[in-house]
């Protein structure tokens, strides 16, 4: 009768979780080091979320032939449609898109910085339904420069601008001025 070695080359229960272990812990680390999760990962979801909203805005406007508009508070933002038979803006949805608490708005439009009311506690702006962006039918935007930023003082700042015909990239803002 033939006899097995003592070693037949196949690996141990301990050396199978080992390695399992090991891989386990590169891949968490993999995980944090490329900054999947934390504020800067959520800014940018958010900052990609707004740019994508007005594309669809601005696509919507000239399909439609309808005038859309975003309502701006330093904590959140809500999509406005001008509503022609009224006369007056509208909100699409009934409640804004709320920032994470960490995190605020910003904007200039023309060169000139707007100051963004804060949210009443039921998330409705103060003083009527006034978008400070306009999406036209034409195809035109209101030019803009829009600051989304962590409220730490050294936090991450991401910029959307746009020309007025162009719709808004994500950027990094390296030399944002915090008022």
């Amino acid at each position: 009768m033939r006899q097995l070695p003592k070693h037949a080359g196949a690996f141990t229960l301990i050396e199978l979780l080992v390695v399992l272990v090991i891989l386990g812990s590169l891949i968490g680390i993999a995980v944090l080091s490329v900054g999947i999760a934390g504020p800067g990962r959520e800014l940018h979801n958010e900052a990609e979320r707004l740019g994508g909203l007005i594309g669809v805005l601005a696509e919507e406007a000239v399909l439609d032939n309808r005038e859309y508009g975003l309502l701006l508070t330093r904590e959140s933002y809500q999509v406005l449609r001008y509503d022609t038979s009224n006369r007056r803006w509208q909100p699409l949805g009934k409640k804004p898109h709320l920032l994470p608490a960490w995190a605020e708005l910003s904007v200039e439009l023309e060169g000139a910085a707007l100051a963004l009311p804060a949210a009443d506690a039921d998330g409705a702006e103060s003083g009527g339904l006034l978008p400070q962006l306009l999406l036209l039918s034409s195809g035109e935007i209101s030019p803009f420069r829009l600051l989304i930023a962590e409220r730490r003082a050294q936090g991450l700042r991401l910029r959307l601008v746009s020309d007025g015909f162009q719709l808004p990239s994500v950027e990094v803002d390296s030399v944002a001025v915090r008022k």
